[in-house]
């Protein structure tokens, strides 16, 4: 399974070497330039790893190329931690949708087209793992850049209780887009290249709607607390991810109480 320097013809990716429970192989830094241009868009630097931020400079150098900008596709440390050194290092603006992850950037607003020296990016705001989390449509290539909405395997965490609904929003969006599109390819923050979009996000719905289905058995059981449907749902999970499926099933519980499913005896 080969990550570091896969990718499209637009689209190169430098493996961060950071791996872990919530990061898997390590976090995917994208390198995007239209074919014989000079101008390179770098999505999520990474976190304050200096070797690799320096790496990924020093590759557009070599290349005969200059960073133009750099885009966060949400805000957590893994993808932003870096972006003041590398902007330092580039004199590249940093841009994002939260305010306090840009570097002398402006905001990402759903369906603006970033234009770099040919290159053509769309981004989608996708909320749901965060609420600033966004995806980037670089059509010319039928390809879909996807941050942590979508993993190269497994599934993100919702992160925060209210994600859910709007993370569900997001998967059935971003499934109508690959069809209006014809997605070809996924490019995640995390874990390999996704060659079947339509195929991934429909396994991606039918997870969560799977998942919800066993924490409404849960319930229907007896549990009546988040610790207790953990027990239930996630029987054989390992305590380094314990307080992952602790916030995924907060944000089922709350996704339930606001479609009126829940009753008042259960602890969210």
């Amino acid at each position: 399974m080969r990550i570091d320097g896969s990718g499209t013809l637009r689209a190169s990716c430098v493996l961060c070497p950071n791996p872990g429970p919530m990061t898997l192989e390590g976090t995917n830094t994208w390198l995007l330039r239209e074919p014989g241009a000079r101008g390179v868009v770098v999505v999520d630097p990474g976190p304050h790893e200096e070797r690799h931020l320096e790496r990924v400079a020093r590759m557009v150098q070599e290349q005969g190329a200059q960073v133009v900008m750099s885009l966060v596709t949400h805000r957590h440390d893994d993808h932003t931690g870096g972006s003041r050194y590398f902007s330092e290092l580039t004199g590249a603006p940093v841009h994002a949708v939260d305010p306090r992850m840009r570097v002398g950037g402006s905001g990402l607003e759903d369906g603006e087209v970033i234009s770099v020296d040919g290159l053509e990016l769309r981004v989608i705001a996708t909320p749901g793992h965060t609420d600033d989390s966004v995806c980037l449509l670089l059509e010319s290539d039928d390809t879909l850049l996807t941050g942590d909405t979508v993993l190269g395997h497994g599934t993100p965490v919702i992160d925060g209780d209210d994600g859910l609904a709007p993370y569900m929003d997001s998967l059935y969006r971003l499934r109508d887009l690959v069809r209006e599109y014809r997605v070809r390819t996924l490019l995640p923050g995390h874990g390999p290249i996704l060659s079947s979009p339509d195929a991934v996000l429909s396994s991606y719905i039918d997870h969560r709607e799977s998942r919800l289905e066993q924490v409404r058995a849960a319930l229907r059981s007896g549990a009546a607390s988040t610790e207790e449907i953990v027990d239930k749902v996630y029987p054989d999970i390992s305590e380094k991810i314990r307080l992952a499926a602790h916030s995924s099933v907060r944000a089922q519980l709350r996704y339930l109480e606001q479609h009126g499913e829940l009753s008042e005896e259960v602890e969210v």
